[in-house]
């Protein structure tokens, strides 16, 4: 058999070990794959190169992804989806493996449907993905926002600060809530919540009447009544660029503005996608693309490789697409229960 596989939407530390899961375990097996550049462009305009696992020996330990990825839409217009399957024809893919969150399971099951032979990785740093426990890139994102808020909270308590990070989470809240949780924020805002001014602010003057700082955890896609709606541009698929609403700098003003306490924010962006994946990242993204080959032989295309419980089992692609997995009752009630 000969394995196709590509990585798409934003990186995140662990692509590299899915892609070196699928290499190996092919290879395992007596089967070849070819890698596709830069997500699915690559696939489109016909852009790949062979992949060895002796070439992939070190790639568990390194963040990005060594094929590259872009936000392409390959469906968007009849004549990308009819290069796409012409690529595949050509090369003589017999099953492609698409690493990627909502946006790149969604073009994977479009291609299953036009006959693809297909086979999916969930990853996201936002662990937003319904079919699957965890993403690999989520322990790695919410780890570093975590150290972020420690080194924050020297500054904080040495100058009597207030400050608010700003981590990513469009609308799931798993960073903010894991960052919060792990950090002792002392409040934490998530996109499945409002956002009520006059409880935040009597959190902020408890947390600094009683220690002489106060820490506030935001996710970047909460919904806020910033000049202008916040509105951005957006992708190919849809999805609003959110970088420039500048939800860390407007808190900040509101806080110092109702409580005079002297306020300060921190926005780390793309920071939490770099460096190199967690000891549990590394592991759950091998399992996940050897995972995906495993579906493969076994027949069982347009399905993903998803964890459940301990185990790495085949979730179909329809049913890992069909909604966003937010921020539940049960998660909130922990996070409240902690609240300054």
């Amino acid at each position: 058999m000969r394995f196709g596989v590509l990585t798409g939407g934003g990186d995140c530390p662990g692509l590299n070990g899915a892609i070196r899961g699928v290499v190996y375990r092919a290879a395992h097996f007596g089967h070849t794959t070819e890698g596709f550049l830069d997500g699915w462009k690559g696939l489109r305009d016909d852009l790949h190169r062979p992949l060895t696992p002796a070439e992939l020996a070190e790639s568990v330990t390194l963040g990005g992804t060594l094929l590259g990825t872009s936000r392409t839409n390959p469906f968007k217009a009849e004549a990308d989806a009819e290069k796409v399957l012409a690529t595949l024809s050509k090369n003589r893919i017999d099953v492609l493996v698409a690493i990627g969150g909502d946006d790149t399971l969604s073009a994977a099951r479009e291609l299953g449907r036009r006959g693809g032979k297909v086979v999916g990785v969930p990853k996201t740093m936002d662990n937003d993905v319904a079919a699957t426990d965890w993403t690999f890139g989520f322990d790695s994102a919410s780890s570093v926002a975590m150290d972020a808020v420690e080194r924050l909270r020297d500054t904080a308590r040495s100058h009597h600060r207030a400050i608010v990070l700003e981590v990513m989470g469009r609308n799931a809240g798993w960073v903010a809530l894991a960052t919060g949780l792990s950090a002792g924020a002392d409040a934490t805002l998530v996109p499945e919540e409002p956002y009520v001014e006059a409880k935040l602010m009597e959190q902020i003057r408890r947390a600094h009447a009683r220690r002489g700082y106060a820490l506030v955890v935001a996710s970047e896609g909460i919904d806020l009544p910033l000049e202008g709606g916040g509105r951005a541009e957006g992708d190919q698929f849809g999805h609003a660029l959110l970088r420039e609403r500048g939800v860390g700098a407007w808190l900040a003003k509101r806080i110092e503005g109702a409580t005079g306490i002297e306020t300060r924010s921190a926005q780390i962006g793309h920071i939490q996608r770099g460096g190199p994946p967690t000891l549990f990242d590394r592991l759950l993204s091998t399992r996940l693309g050897a995972g995906a080959v495993d579906l493969a032989l076994a027949g069982k295309f347009g399905h993903v490789a998803a964890l459940h419980g301990g185990e790495v089992v085949g979730v179909t692609i329809e049913d890992a697409t069909r909604a966003t997995k937010v921020v539940d009752a049960a998660w909130l009630d922990l996070l409240h229960t902690f609240d300054a």
